[in-house]
């Protein structure tokens, strides 16, 4: 029988890398040493400063308490997406969290919301949504015992300052009993048989043996790529942005509970109000505007003055052909990058650590396991790939060369399946485990202009006046509870003020 991996080293810290430190040292406790080393010259890229809802998953498996998270980190609570120009210029949409309205039997709400749209008798979607309805609000509460109320189901995520939560989850992990190490890599040396990784040499002459290295090295992918020469799937033809500038600039009020993505002439530029400042930054195309430009147009939309110079960022959007390779797990941006329009960067970390838990292995290594661990992450990444490039296909601007190629460009076959399916009969249907289930589709798709031809046939079983009552109602219901929730800054103010 194999013996159980007992030594795990982390190469590179940040948010990946003491997202999976923190992880790992809970969940196996005294059963492995883990070793994390980083280079405080390196640096890290962190402007992954907005989460969806999963991540209080992992702050559950961490018993953090959020209160305390939220103010060490600076943060404020996120009730979903604003969308500015995507569909067309002058478009606006959110794209909240959790349920729309209220489904019956087997038919989402969304289809008895379409009969009564199309007639001229529904509001737009976003006032059927708890969360929308609060963010356009500016409200915010945590969900509360409430019976049926759709108070009992707020779904929520969080927006933060990169460099504080990497900050704080290293607190938290050397207190139980990871071990940093500062000091750049110099050399990998592998084993002459299989090509694993026996140990990293430092800069210093230290050597730092492992059984399972843990690749958070960023873009550059040290041991993945750089040593193992896994290899890349490029998705720049679906997701054109190549580079992105961020800048932070003095925060303004009020602190909205969402984060806006709005699209500029070739890109989008992102708004995430913190406690303390404002995040920036303007994601882009370098085959149809210049770092210059896009610079200038970054600093022309900001809200406040800025704190600093923009900095710049190169990237190609796309993941591993393999995320685990012999005994090299990548997390985080060694894995690959896909932008960061849906916060899924932290998610895809969250979920790449549950996943290593999961197929935790022993010293052998099994191949079956590893292909699975491979095979779930591959679906994982294309599944979030293809809701990311809905959203820059499904658009009616033509206004700039960028829009017109990303209006008229193929897309993958199975994003393509999804739009036929859904302008035909306006269903989704959601695909094992996905990250984004049938509302967030609905919300985006309907949110850019993509119209079904037809409602669910079940919905005719209602008669009119029912069919009012209930879409009125659901719509009664949402703004009742946006009425008895307090201001997204009166809950900072009363639970985490930093």
């Amino acid at each position: 029988m194999s013996e159980p991996v007992q030594k795990i080293v982390i190469v590179g810290g940040g948010t990946a890398g003491w997202m999976t430190a923190a992880a790992l040292s809970k969940a196996l406790g005294a059963q492995c040493s883990i070793r994390l080393i980083e280079s405080d010259e390196i640096g890290i890229v962190g402007v992954g400063e907005a989460t969806i809802p999963q991540i209080k998953l992992y702050n559950k498996l961490l018993d953090l308490d959020e209160n305390d998270f939220v103010r060490k980190t600076q943060g404020t609570f996120k009730l979903g997406v604003e969308f500015v120009n995507w569909g067309a210029i002058g478009d606006r949409y959110i794209h909240g969290f959790g349920s729309l309205g209220h489904d019956r039997g087997f038919v989402p709400f969304h289809h008895y919301w379409l009969k009564q749209f199309r007639r001229g008798k529904a509001a737009p979607l976003g006032a059927y949504s708890i969360n929308t309805a609060a963010a356009q609000a500016n409200k915010f509460m945590r969900t509360g015992d409430l019976g049926n109320s759709p108070l009992s189901n707020i779904a929520y995520a969080y927006q933060f300052d990169a460099g504080l939560y990497a900050r704080y989850l290293r607190a938290y992990a050397e207190k139980r009993g990871v071990v940093r190490t500062e000091g750049k890599i110099v050399g990998v040396q592998q084993h002459g048989n299989n090509g694993f990784i026996d140990s990293v040499k430092l800069e210093s002459g230290e050597t730092v043996a492992g059984e399972l290295f843990i690749d958070c090295s960023g873009f550059r992918g040290l041991l993945i790529e750089q040593t193992l020469k896994t290899g890349y799937e490029d998705w720049t033809h679906w997701l054109p942005c190549d580079r992105a500038m961020a800048v932070p600039c003095e925060n303004v009020l009020p602190l909205t509970p969402y984060t806006r993505a709005t699209a500029r002439t070739a890109g989008w530029q992102w708004r995430i109000p913190l406690q303390h400042r404002m995040g920036n930054g303007h994601v882009y195309c370098s085959r149809f505007i210049s770092d210059d430009e896009a610079a200038a147009m970054l600093l022309a939309n900001l809200e406040g003055p800025t704190l600093g110079d923009p900095r710049p960022l190169r990237f190609v959007t796309g993941m591993r052909r393999k995320f685990w390779n012999r005994n090299v797990v990548a997390i985080g941006l060694s894995a690959g990058f896909m932008e960061p329009i849906e916060s899924t960067s932290i998610h895809l970390i969250q979920s790449a650590i549950a996943r290593l838990i999961s197929f935790f292995p022993e010293r052998d290594f099994d191949e079956t396991l590893i292909a699975r661990f491979n095979r779930q992450s591959a679906f994982e990444w294309e599944r979030v790939r293809d809701f990311l490039v809905l959203h820059y296909h499904a658009t009616e601007r033509d206004d700039t060369p960028f829009w017109n190629y990303c209006r008229t460009m193929s897309v993958p076959a199975s994003l393509q399946d999804n739009l036929d399916l859904f302008r035909q009969s306006g269903r989704f249907y959601r695909e094992s485990d996905e990250l984004f289930a049938v509302t967030s589709w609905v919300q985006v798709m309907i949110g850019q202009r993509v119209m079904p031809r037809a409602y669910h046939p079940l919905v005719d079983q209602l008669d009119d006046s029912e069919l009012a009552g209930f879409v009125d109602g659901m719509q009664n219901l949402m703004q009742r509870c946006v009425d008895a929730m307090p201001t997204h800054a009166e809950f900072i103010a009363k639970n985490c003020a930093a």
